[in-house]
């Protein structure tokens, strides 16, 4: 049936649950685990103003990243329907940390004093949860402009050059460009631990190798040389800075926070339009290649080193989803695509663990035994001699591209990366990194058909991980030395790429500087905040480029829960029909018009929906409960 436009839609389960679904069960007993074990982490690794327990100094521009990330992912869980404490908790760490920071002379005014945007990114993804967990927070918002204000044309910092439209150094911040790389890479020794990144640069006479870094005098001029080559002038990573502005852009609407993401965006469009690949440096001047004798390889953190395209993918993806977020410009994609497609170009096929890979520990921990697969394989750099380091495809990239476009390139390169790899996409692998990704490939079979067992097996695998950190917190106390600046992040009992994946739709978060932008949200309008109810699990059945399914369960046994079913993060889509499969004749309403559907569930009673979507329909905010619920 049709139904005029209106604002929410409102309907009641009428179907009873029975046996309670498992993947149900073990999500709720997830959450609760969680919760647990981020009260344990806070008692025993922070003071109690938020800090953690660090009585060290810091002797480098590097750290900045490493406190923040120890809680990067606690605001998700808040927005998912962590426990109502958890927000004012993690602000707490929060400024905790920011306060410690200060002291240790890493910050200005709240900001990073100037490091680079590949773990600026990192750092932040902390404090943009917590903007979009609770934008009401006055002090949080004005902290968003006022920190994307560092990088606009009219800045006192200078970040930002707008005639030649680059940021001026591969490290900045709220003191302004810092030139060069710190006083640690005045020498670049072959003792250094950095061997399996390789040479920073190829073209310095008589280092061609990585033991002419044993000659003291070679290690000086590689030194020197990545002060003033490497760390000047603009590089790709930058294009993390974005994501700091658009998300005070998602506050207030200004036009010069738009302005400035679509320009810096535009302008890597128009260098990668130029030179047929996405360049990774800029010089002073704003020409491309200015200081590496005209390549457009060699900036810092690009395709020569130390990561390729593990660094310049996840920099274009981040900078193309902020674009098109900010004007909606599909065009815009381009950014992202160039990379993949530049690099499946040269793709060949190899046994994974033959080949020499800078990122061996990552690709093992994801693919186990897999690791032996004959699979398509793809250069992650790139240099004077051509590309090398062949490494399997980024599918955490291609995801996310496909998922904010949902166009059918996008999809068809995922099909590609399927049908050529030598591995089982289906098999859910028992690993955790920081970046807390990697389990894409089952999550899009599962979305594709094929992996009906996914949502038990990846909530089974992040039950398991949850347990094993909450065991070794048992074992050990704070950090050793200044050095252990990781120990937070390997203990971290909080993880949400499968309440992500299974709740919302959504892939875990582009971890150097992303910003979340699910497919759909929840919102608990009896507790007036955001996130599944108590005793109410949520799975996402389809995601597509016409909406999305999901079935909510009720597992309680004597009380109704209501659930706002949200299209967008950001509200940005629109739900224009609603569709009940399980229903006599399967019921329909269309011609809809609406943000969200609000679902009653009595006790022990589940719904499926199907929902209809128009993808970006609505400009982006971040979302207010006082609006929403």
């Amino acid at each position: 049936m049709t139904r005029p436009s209106s604002e929410r839609i409102r309907l009641t389960a009428t179907a009873r649950t029975g046996e309670a679904p498992r993947w149900a069960v073990l999500q709720r007993q997830l959450f609760d685990l969680m919760d647990r074990g981020r009260r344990e982490f806070t008692a025993r690794y922070t003071t109690g103003d938020g800090r953690l327990e660090f009585p060290y100094t810091l002797n480098s521009r590097d750290g900045v990243d490493d406190f923040y990330e120890s809680f990067f992912n606690w605001p998700t869980l808040y927005l998912l329907g962590g426990a109502d404490d958890l927000l004012d908790s993690t602000k707490q760490h929060w400024r905790g940390i920011t306060a410690q920071l200060t002291e240790l002379g890493m910050l200005i005014g709240e900001f990073e004093r100037g490091y680079d945007w590949f773990h600026q990114g990192e750092s932040l993804l902390l404090f943009f949860g917590l903007c979009a967990a609770d934008p009401d927070d006055q002090a949080f918002a004005e902290r968003a402009d006022r920190f994307a204000r560092l990088y606009l044309p009219e800045s006192p910092s200078g970040n930002y050059d707008p005639g030649r439209r680059i940021i001026r150094a591969p490290h900045t911040g709220a003191g302004g460009p810092r030139p060069g790389l710190g006083d640690g890479w005045s020498t670049y020794r072959h003792d250094s631990g950095m061997r399996h990144w390789g040479l920073p640069l190829y073209d310095l006479p008589g280092i061609t190798d990585w033991d002419d870094l044993a000659d003291p005098a070679n290690a000086g001029r590689m030194g020197a040389a990545l002060q003033s080559r490497v760390g000047c002038g603009d590089t790709v990573v930058n294009l993390s800075a974005t994501s700091l502005v658009a998300n005070a852009w998602l506050f207030t609407g200004a036009d010069d926070l738009a302005s400035w993401v679509l320009d810096y965006v535009d302008a890597w469009r128009e260098r990668m339009s130029a030179v047929g690949i996405l360049p990774d440096n800029v010089g002073p001047s704003g020409l491309v290649g200015e200081l590496h004798d005209g390549a457009w390889y060699g900036g810092h953190y690009g395709w020569t080193w130390p990561h390729g395209l593990h660094s310049v993918g996840a920099a274009a993806v981040v900078g193309a989803l902020n674009a098109v977020l900010v004007d909606g410009d599909r065009n815009r994609f381009d950014l992202a695509r160039n990379p993949l497609e530049v690099t499946w170009a040269h793709a060949k096929q190899g046994v994974i663990a033959d080949e020499p890979m800078s990122l061996r520990d990552i690709w093992a921990a994801h693919l186990g035994d897999d690791l032996a697969a004959h699979s398509v394989l793809v250069p992650n750099r790139h240099g004077p001699k051509g590309w090398f380091d062949y490494q399997p495809p980024p599918v955490p990239f291609a995801t996310w591209l496909w998922h904010a476009s949902g166009e059918h390139q996008d999809a068809e390169r995922i099909t590609r990366m399927h049908a050529a790899s030598g591995y089982d996409w289906r098999t859910v692998r028992p690993f955790r990194d920081k970046m807390e990704s990697g389990h894409e490939e089952p999550w899009l079979e599962y979305l594709a058909g094929r992996n009906p067992e996914f949502p038990e097996r990846m909530l089974g695998v992040a039950i398991a991980e949850v347990g094993r950190r909450m065991r070794l917190m048992e074992q050990l106390a704070v950090p050793g030395g200044p050095d252990e600046l990781h120990f937070w992040q390997q203990l971290n009992p909080v993880l949400t790429e499968a309440l992500l994946q299974l709740t919302t739709g959504t892939p875990q978060v582009l971890y150097n500087g992303g910003l979340l932008a699910g497919r759909l949200r929840h919102y608990d309008p009896d507790r007036f905040r955001p996130g599944l109810p108590p005793d109410v699990a949520a799975l996402v059945t389809r995601v597509d480029d016409q909406g999305a399914g999901v079935r909510l369960v009720n597992l309680s046994a004597s009380a109704t829960r209501r659930v706002v079913v949200a299209a967008g993060w950001f509200g940005e889509h629109r739900i224009t029909a609603v569709r009940l499969p399980e229903t006599p004749a399967a019921t329909s309403q269309t011609g809809l018009d609406a943000s969200a559907v609000e679902v009653v569930l009595p006790p022990g009673h589940q719904i499926a929906l199907d929902l209809t979507l128009r993808l970006r329909a609505v400009q982006p905010r971040h979302q207010s409960t006082r609006t929403v619920c």
